[in-house]
């Protein structure tokens, strides 16, 4: 699915303009624990979180996600959205909640990452 794709489904806006928003996103995965995040396979995918905080970047850097969705219409201060500009990572805002953005783009095709097995 393509970046411009879950901007429309999810009615989000871009914190981050300049950045390829013509990207292919390969999967997802929401949660607000970073830790868990790296227990999964992630590498292309959207992160979906309410985490606004530039740890949550340098997580997302890590485990070479494609972009980040932050729910809940939680506003990311301008550190946060400064970094993604220098990491080059997309970094999108819905006001629908964490359940609501992942139902509504697994109903459109986009589907869950995997368990890295074992690396946990």
């Amino acid at each position: 699915m393509r970046l411009k794709e879950i901007i429309a489904i999810t009615q989000s806006c871009v914190y981050t303009p300049g950045i390829d928003m013509d990207c292919e996103v390969i999967h997802a995965f929401a949660s607000d624990l970073m830790s868990d995040v790296l227990c999964y396979d992630v590498t292309r995918g959207l992160l979906i979180t309410g985490l606004i905080n530039p740890q949550m970047l340098r997580t997302a850097e890590m485990a070479d996600v494609a972009a980040v969705l932050i729910v809940r219409d939680k506003q990311p201060p301008s550190e946060t959205i400064k970094l993604a500009q220098e990491l080059g990572i997309p970094l999108l805002g819905t006001r629908v909640t964490m359940f609501e953005a992942c139902g509504l783009l697994f109903q459109a095709g986009l589907r869950p990452c995997q368990w890295r097995n074992g690396e946990c």
